[in-house]
């Protein structure tokens, strides 16, 4: 087994936040310039999707190096990542990627609903040595990220199909994390009653 590095905790955000960044301002200064490759004329979209996927594993390569560990998450998500990013070079038609947004927000909704089905919480399989908290916690917390999950996948349906892709890279980019973040902060918050006192165990 590989051993769990421990690494600085803001060399760990630069390297999952970075690519999406990365992203953001490839497409900044390539989105009103068209390319050929091959024969084949791409969108300054296309090529920004095509310059992130490699940016993206070697961002993932360097934080596998250095932490020893990836999780279940990054790996689903990078590998969405590959296989949109290519479907949507290979049919150079950009529905794709932003699809795939869909498809990752919706598939952990997917799985955590499958778990509560169970009675069970796959959320806390994951995160239950980072946070200690009592299986009642874990239920209410995997229920409503499930629903905020399924929100998240319904709202950028919403935004590719209805709005310009300038606007769909900023809540891509921005929008959908903040977002996230800022409700799940919330939860900690009201779910502070459940979490386990170590020196009570």
């Amino acid at each position: 087994m590989t051993e769990k590095k421990d690494i600085n905790p803001f060399l760990k955000q630069a390297l999952e936040l970075g690519p999406p960044l990365a992203f953001f301002l490839i497409y900044l200064r390539l989105r009103d310039d068209n390319f050929v490759i091959g024969g084949t004329e791409y969108s300054g979209f296309i090529v920004a999707t095509i310059l992130f996927v490699p940016l993206m594993l070697a961002a993932m390569g360097i934080l596998w190096y250095l932490t020893g560990k990836l999780s279940r998450m990054q790996i689903f998500t990078a590998f969405m990542v590959i296989f949109f990013g290519g479907l949507t070079a290979w049919f150079n038609d950009e529905r794709f990627f932003k699809m795939k947004t869909t498809l990752v927000y919706g598939s952990f909704s997917i799985i955590l609903g499958i778990g509560l089905l169970q009675g069970k919480s796959y959320l806390a399989y994951v995160l239950d040595e980072m946070l200690p908290m009592r299986h009642e916690g874990w239920m209410i917390l995997t229920r409503r990220l499930c629903a905020c999950f399924t929100v998240l996948a319904v709202a950028n349906e919403l935004v590719w199909r209805t709005l310009s892709t300038d606007l769909w890279v900023k809540i891509e980019t921005f929008g959908f994390p903040i977002a996230l973040m800022a409700f799940l902060m919330m939860q900690f918050n009201v779910l502070q009653g459940y979490m386990d006192d170590p020196d009570q165990q």
